[in-house]
């Protein structure tokens, strides 16, 4: 059973989160498998980044989807991870080329350094003119070092993004995605990885709380088999047993993080509709109907003369996420 552990130290301006993707994680990879499955590094590289995308979503309550891209110039291409508010998750990984067993992260996206992970934030009610907000850091920290572990690559976002520091270890394997978060709280207000200021106060403490630095070292000694294998109340007994930790109810089952694809006939339509009639007409004229195939749950798509032209009539809608044509 999936689920999210939510705690704070009592006393103290830290907070954590800690997530465990077992049977969500499993629906997302038995999709894939049918059309031949991911390679290892692939399967650790995207499951990390569900777990990591489920914290942060988590983390911010967001009114509509979360979603996590590292693109770059490996053979993998690009691979995605979304969250919704109500923590249903999907995630797909687009691979070209032979990726080794244990390759890093630069090795599979960022051979040339110019590999890039954007969160994008799009509101379930936009308003008119209203521009999902988008958040994009390279694949390298502050001397051009390339970076080796997602976790590196998120904390450096959220310390741009958030003024703030947080320790984040994740892992993955085909049968687990988890990840534990430790964040400093504000001084004062919210985070603005949802668009809001920044306080000066925040950015004055960066790396300077001692409570925060003690819980994140302790943090960071978490093992990535330990992670894996053990559940959650045991992890954050081991972790925290000096610290006064006050706990959450966690979610689980239906309150907690679940597969669910959002791609629809209509959302498809609508992505039809934005690649213009001369495209989808070229495609029909050579096909004789246009199969639209989603990458992320395998859902299969088909459009005759007659639908396409339907298409046509309606007013266009497109998400972040939106499956691709074949």
């Amino acid at each position: 059973m999936s689920e999210l552990h939510k705690f704070m130290f009592e006393g103290l301006p830290v907070r954590g989160m800690l997530v465990r993707l077992t049977d969500a994680w499993q629906d997302i990879l038995q999709r894939r498998r049918e059309s031949g499955g991911y390679p290892e590094a692939v399967t650790e590289l995207l499951g990390e980044m569900t777990a990591a995308a489920t914290l942060m979503q988590a983390n911010i309550k967001f009114n509509g989807a979360l979603v996590m891209q590292i693109m770059g110039d490996g053979p993998v291409k690009l691979a995605v991870a979304e969250v919704q508010p109500d923590l249903s998750l999907r995630a797909t990984a687009t691979v070209v080329g032979e990726v080794a067993a244990n390759a890093p992260l630069s090795h599979m996206v960022n051979v040339n350094n110019l590999g890039r992970c954007a969160i994008t934030l799009d509101p379930k009610d936009r308003l008119p003119g209203q521009q999902p907000y988008q958040g994009v850091v390279p694949l390298f920290g502050d001397r051009h070092e390339k970076l080796e572990k997602l976790s590196e690559v998120i904390e450096h976002y959220m310390l741009q993004s958030e003024q703030l520091d947080t320790c984040l270890v994740l892992a993955a394997n085909d049968q687990v995605a988890a990840g534990l978060l430790i964040q400093r709280l504000p001084m004062q207000g919210v985070a603005n990885l949802d668009g809001s200021g920044v306080v000066r106060s925040d950015e004055d403490q960066i790396g300077r709380n001692e409570d925060y630095n003690r819980i994140a070292i302790l943090a960071s000694s978490l093992k990535r088999e330990e992670l894996l294998e053990l559940d959650a109340e045991t992890i954050l007994r081991r972790l925290f047993w000096e610290e006064d930790v006050r706990r959450f109810e966690p979610l689980a089952d239906e309150q907690g993080p679940k597969f669910a694809c959002t791609c629809s006939h209509e959302r498809v339509g609508s992505m039809l509709r934005s690649l213009g009639r001369e495209e989808v007409d070229s495609i029909l004229a050579e096909q004789g109907q246009v199969e639209v195939g989603c990458e992320f749950c395998g859902a299969q798509y088909r459009f005759d003369p007659v639908d396409a032209a339907q298409v046509f009539l309606q007013p266009l809608k497109q998400a972040p996420g939106s499956p691709g044509v074949h």
